[in-house]
């Protein structure tokens, strides 16, 4: 490896020391580096001429100069019941390096190990739960939603029993702040008044520093206001592509608003509102169609947090961006998927519409609004033969076609401008399951060829239109559990 002016920090350390543990990786057996992210290593500053050189770090038998691993503490809400056990029970905070663009970049090995929040796991990543992590979060990046990132992943023999016996794996994950709700949760019920205002002092310096100027309480609600509106953003955009995220425990979430923790994910196929990805989840509790109510649940969480230093009415104030924040959102992503660049008051209804059709019909949710971005330049027939009944698409098209009547663009703009909206690729979950099959015989090269067809997911890649097909019947609504 080499750096590129490349500052190496770990400003989570100057939290009290209540927030973390020192804890050394448990060592990997004869570890391999599988897969290495250059161009985003390069937009951190690192100009990988040997990505093998990680290997070390990535099993656990080295750390260079600066790497101080803690497990970081925190607590909080599973399926809706406080838990304060938790904290990171497989993952290691390395250091944290500022690239030569400013940006910051935590460093966090997931899989390293036993730690003291580990409870009765084994600290160990599989390699399954691995490749599903790193596919999905640069799936995720590809289609411009705000995410954690996979550096690179390490692949060893050391078994690991889960369901099964499976193999152990470590994913190197960045992200600009693994700070989560539960942090917040942790200092107000553990630590106290003192610790809460050091942890939002810390986070508001280094992630929201346009608001460190300001008075206190303005400070404070401000960025409150702010972590509430980037919450509903990011669901709204899970949302709007038929993201479901499987596990929205508010230690799960990001502070800064980024998709964090993947696990039993899914993107949907035939669409169902009420799809439920995880089959732990037995309730439904995080099914698809509750994700956004979840989202506010998850603020509501954090607000209660913030009470010893905020007053009930400016967390009030703030808890009410949340709706307006997501409603705008959400519209503003259909309209868009639906190429309504003028607005209407009729467009709800038309929205609201078809996703009641996508899920009296069961259909195919990325390739129904595919089709939709090419209806002019391809004809109505991808679409009807969506439908088993053609006349339900014919009446459908007939008031889409009339709403398009008030649109000012020309088809051919409009579809284009929908083509970068509606993807044609995206992570189906019997795509996963096929790299991970070939990945346990050895074989990454399926695994980096999906990578790549997943960071462009908007373009058409002739060649790769295998990749954009329907799922075969046993790859359809494959529920995943948190073991993943």
């Amino acid at each position: 490896m080499s750096e590129q002016s490349v500052t190496i920090e770990h400003r989570y350390l100057e939290l009290p020391d209540s927030f973390y543990t020192r804890v050394t990786p448990t060592p990997l057996k004869d570890g391999r580096l599988v897969c290495f992210n250059a161009p985003l290593a390069e937009a951190m500053g690192f100009r990988a001429t040997d990505p093998s050189d990680w290997t070390g770090v990535g099993s656990g038998t080295e750390l260079l100069d600066g790497m101080d691993p803690v497990a970081m503490k925190y607590t909080g809400h599973q399926f809706g019941v406080y838990n304060p056990e938790l904290g990171d029970g497989r993952g290691l905070l390395l250091w944290e390096t500022v690239g030569p663009d400013g940006r910051r970049w935590d460093w966090h090995l997931k899989g390293a190990g036993m730690t003291p929040y580990s409870r009765f796991g084994d600290g160990r990543a599989v390699l399954r739960s691995t490749i599903r992590e790193y596919l999905c979060s640069e799936a995720m990046a590809g289609l411009g939603i705000p995410t954690t990132r996979a550096l690179f992943m390490v692949s060893a023999k050391d078994p690991v029993r889960r369901e099964s016996i499976e193999t152990a794996s470590t994913l190197l994950r960045v992200t600009q702040s693994h700070i989560r709700f539960g942090h917040f949760e942790f200092a107000t019920h553990h630590e106290g008044e003192e610790a809460l205002r050091t942890l939002l002092e810390h986070v508001i310096s280094l992630h929201f520093p346009h608001l460190i100027r300001l008075p206190e309480k303005e400070r404070y609600q401000r960025w409150f206001e702010e972590v509430v509106e980037r919450t509903a953003g990011l669901i709204a955009d899970w949302q709007a592509v038929g993201f479901c995220h499987g596990v929205m425990n508010s230690d799960n979430m990001s502070i800064i608003g980024e998709t964090l923790d993947y696990g039993p994910y899914a993107f949907l196929d035939d669409f169902d509102a009420g799809f439920i990805c995880n089959h732990t989840d037995q309730g439904g509790r995080y099914a698809y169609n509750r994700q956004p109510n979840i989202g506010f649940v998850n603020c509501q969480y954090l607000a209660n947090a913030l009470l010893p230093v905020m007053n009930e009415d400016d967390v009030r104030q703030g808890l009410r961006r949340y709706e307006t924040a997501y409603n705008q959102r959400f519209q503003q992503n259909m309209r868009n998927k639906l190429g309504l660049y003028t607005e209407s008051g009729a467009d709800i209804s038309l929205i609201m519409d078809t996703f009641s059709m996508l899920h009296e019909y069961h259909l195919d949710y990325t390739l129904f609004f595919r089709s939709l971005s090419n209806l002019h330049l391809k004809g109505k027939a991808p679409i009807r033969d969506l439908f088993v009944d053609r006349s339900v698409a014919d009446e459908w098209l007939e008031r889409y076609e009339k709403r398009l009547l008030d649109e000012t663009r020309a088809h051919d703009e409009r579809e284009v401008a929908m083509r970068q909206q509606n993807p044609k690729y995206i992570l189906r979950n019997y795509l996963a399951q096929q790299v991970i099959l070939e990945a346990q015989s050895g074989d990454y090269e399926p695994m980096k060829d999906l990578l790549k067809v997943l960071q462009r997911p908007f373009d058409e890649q002739p060649g790769n239109e295998s990749y954009a097909a329907p799922p075969p019947d046993w790859g359809k609504h494959l529920s995943i559990s948190c073991s993943s």
